[in-house]
């Protein structure tokens, strides 16, 4: 099974962007061509998993059976130290402003991204 290199990243406990090998422009989200500079010359590299958490929400209502083990839970939208922007679950009382470390843990046989505030 081929797994997005994100996805990949996650199941060896990575967290993955994408960055312009032309100008050095990270990506936030999975690209074709860079934002900044429209290179398709585009790798993904390791990010060292250290942000800061712009956004913060406590999730009351599970999307899908799945999740329902979960709730309730905190997803976070976080601007990594590299500077592409992700959203993850978080530990409860995580919020805005705060320092955070990526993790992951596994559910539902599968890793996800989980942020943690550091010491």
């Amino acid at each position: 099974m081929n797994l997005h290199p994100f996805t990949e990243g996650l199941a060896q406990g990575q967290l993955r962007y994408q960055c312009c090998e032309d100008c050095g422009a990270p990506q936030t989200l999975s690209r074709l061509a860079c934002t900044a500079c429209g290179s398709e010359r585009l790798a993904w590299q390791q990010a060292s998993g250290q942000g800061t958490v712009l956004a913060a929400s406590v999730i009351s209502r599970a999307p899908s059976d799945a999740f329902r083990p979960l709730v309730p839970y905190t997803l976070v939208l976080v601007e990594l130290a590299e500077g592409p922007r992700v959203v993850g679950h978080a530990l409860p009382g995580t919020a805005i402003g705060d320092r955070v470390r990526a993790g992951t843990f596994a559910h539902e046989q599968r890793n996800l991204l989980r942020f943690a505030p550091t010491a």
